[in-house]
């Protein structure tokens, strides 16, 4: 009997509260400031989705012969139809991969594309609860700042940003 063994590359790592903390203060004095400006309003910080479509989501995913999600950072167009209070805000876009041999021996995580009705697309995932402008839960933001939880307390993240001659805000 032949038997395959697969190698699972692990390029990720459990984070704590610090780590996750810190990186989402320097996103928030760093990118979003400047973001939210641009685009005439708070962009979004953060989109959610239940831990079942994102389990149905790999599982088919993974029906496709995926070994991995590529997380693509994005923006909604400024005139998005679909969903008029995410137009312009940014959002994360998941894709299925393939690892493929390359012809130099290396490797390349390739995006999965299927047949549909309307013929090949990506399988890809999008679309989840954005904050803001949907802010429940986890956390309320408030016009100008927020970020109090449901328990009153505040968020992880929490950060005073100086705006400058446009004052404090509170994210």
């Amino acid at each position: 009997m032949i038997t395959t063994q697969t190698k699972v590359s692990s390029v990720g790592k459990y984070v704590d509260t610090n780590h996750v903390d810190t990186v989402i203060r320097e996103y928030k004095q760093e990118r979003w400031v400047h973001n939210s400006e641009r685009i005439g309003k708070e962009d979004s910080l953060s989109t959610w989705y239940t831990v079942e479509e994102l389990e149905n989501w790999l599982a088919t995913a993974k029906e496709n012969g995926a070994d991995g999600i590529r997380m693509y950072f994005a923006a909604y167009p400024s005139d998005f139809k679909t969903q008029p209070l995410y137009a312009g805000r940014q959002t994360i876009v998941m894709v299925a991969t393939k690892t493929k041999e390359t012809s130099t021996g290396g490797n390349a995580n390739k995006d999965i594309y299927v047949n549909t009705d309307e013929g090949n697309s990506i399988l890809a995932y999008n679309m989840g609860s954005m904050c803001p402008p949907f802010c429940s839960g986890g956390g309320t933001t408030k016009p100008g700042g927020g970020g109090f939880g449901e328990d009153g307390e505040w968020g992880i993240g929490m950060t005073i940003v100086d705006r400058g001659d446009k004052g404090l805000a509170v994210i």
